[in-house]
């Protein structure tokens, strides 16, 4: 056997190539040059993990490759990096998205590309051509991954990068890693190079880690290791703060306690439910009292953000910044660099975050109020409705009582029927329109205005509330209305 680093050597354990590997090896059979994958679907492989991404590097031509595999596919091809020469193929395979990435190689060979990757477990090789069970590890990274280690592959490597900081933390969440001595010294010392690099970099980082796997773990490591200030300087006035609950030590601690159960919630509602994730009590009401949202709620959290940025992302991140104001959160959303929705959608969400609260403290919720929840915060109500549970539950800890926690779900799902209605009856903010603005202004001779908006506002809420059905009823109630401005003689 050749004592070349990039000699082919058996895995430690075999690997389990998605479909689309083989795929591709048919594609791109006839390529005169080698082309091979690399990162983390070698990664994946070796754990046996569904890979929904591919990272392809070649000598050269990596736009042509990339273009190569979208034609074949049916897919669309995207200039990433014209400097590096790095394409995306955005292509649909057994059903799904998946995404080709193919870059030249960083450096002069694929020995420069591997050992200048971030982590040893991520810069393992295999070639397409003859894909199989032989891998290119010149760093033992497969054999860190094996052992459940994360290691830099240079000692440069977070130095160069700081943003590597924030994916180290990722990946040891993620996948339950152990961080090498030397590497979590180095994200220690060069951790605070993430105030140096593009606040575009950051956002893409730290939204991976929130809409990952045990965020909450993530952001308590995140804090430990001093990066977090670094990223939302707001979590440095909960530190210390008194919890107004008094279960937890500090605002800190309940926000992420917050963070873990918003976690469970979303896992119990998730597609991948299982009998055991509900089985803690608190969460095996919320199946029993909202399932019949569930499917909703999926579409709900399904909506993707720009670069493919997780809705559960956005949730996290109002978690995180609950005890702001929502001027503050927008500005935060800001410096993150996120789109202009995503900031609209996290202001509004911790704007609205504590209505459900206190309509639940009712013993009833007026079809008004429903109305003008559901008005005023639209698609972030629904945000602020699993919040509130997410809330509650964190507020309660194991004190949880059932009846209390009976009456929010309770009221949860009564504010929840007015967004996600059944039988097809619409949505108590889409009833149809009994009157409309031109009909008020002939009908009671009004001129076009602010006035007209107020009636017809006022009206619909009426409607909301059931208080009137007809046409004739609404142009009665808007002269009531009027007659009631009108000055005494």
């Amino acid at each position: 056997m050749s004592d070349s680093p990039l000699a082919p050597r058996p895995s430690p354990r075999p690997l389990h190539w998605p479909a689309i590997v083989y795929t591709l090896q048919h594609i791109l059979a006839d390529d005169p040059q080698e082309i091979y994958l690399v990162g983390g679907v070698v990664r994946d492989a070796f754990w046996g993990l569904p890979a929904h991404d591919i990272d392809l590097v070649v000598a050269q031509d990596a736009f042509r490759i990339a273009r190569r595999v979208a034609n074949a596919l049916n897919g669309a091809f995207y200039r990433l990096d014209p400097e590096r020469e790095t394409g995306r193929a955005l292509v649909q395979a057994e059903g799904q998205q998946i995404i080709v990435d193919v870059a030249n190689f960083r450096g002069s060979s694929l020995l420069d590309d591997l050992t200048g990757r971030d982590f040893t477990l991520n810069a393992a090789a295999a070639p397409l051509r003859t894909v199989g069970n032989d891998v290119i590890d010149p760093l033992q990274g497969l054999q860190d991954a094996q052992n459940r280690l994360l290691r830099r592959c240079s000692p440069h490597a977070i130095a160069s990068d700081p943003v590597r900081a924030l994916r180290a933390v990722r990946l040891s969440v993620r996948f339950r890693l152990h961080i090498e001595p030397e590497t979590l010294a180095d994200i220690r010392r060069e951790g605070p190079g993430l105030t140096r690099v593009s606040p575009e970099r950051v956002r893409d980082e730290f939204m991976a880690l929130l809409g990952g796997l045990r965020p909450a773990a993530a952001l308590r490591t995140l804090d430990a290791l001093g990066l977090l200030r670094l990223v939302v300087p707001e979590v440095e006035a909960l530190c210390g703060a008194p919890d107004p609950s008094a279960l937890s030590t500090d605002v800190w601690t309940h926000t992420l306690q917050i963070i873990e159960r918003l976690e469970a919630i979303l896992q119990t509602i998730s597609p991948a439910r299982t009998d055991s994730t509900a089985a803690q009590v608190g969460l095996g009401m919320i199946v029993y009292y909202l399932d019949r949202f569930r499917a909703a709620l999926q579409e709900h959290l399904s909506q993707p953000w720009p670069n493919e940025r997780p809705h559960a992302a956005l949730l996290m991140l109002a978690a995180l910044l609950l005890a702001s104001t929502a001027e503050a959160a927008a500005r935060r959303g800001e410096a993150l660099r996120l789109s202009r929705h995503e900031i609209e959608r996290l202001q509004a969400v911790v704007r609205c975050a504590r209505w459900p609260d206190r309509l639940a403290a009712r013993p009833a919720i007026t079809r008004r109020e429903i109305y003008r929840f559901w008005r005023d915060s639209g698609p972030a109500g629904v945000d602020a409705c699993l919040l509130g549970l997410a809330s509650y539950l964190a507020a309660a800890g194991p004190t949880l009582a059932t009846a209390d926690w009976s009456h929010y779900l309770e009221s949860i799902s009564v504010l929840l029927e007015g967004y996600f209605p059944t039988g097809g009856t619409p949505r108590i903010t889409d009833l149809p329109a009994l009157v409309t603005g031109r009909e008020l202004m002939r009908r009671l001779g009004l001129q076009a205005g602010p006035e007209v908006g107020d009636l017809l506002e006022q009206i619909r809420e009426a409607q909301a509330a059931g208080e009137i059905a007809t046409t004739a009823e609404a142009l009665a109630l808007a002269s009531q209305l009027r007659a009631k401005k009108q000055p005494r003689a």
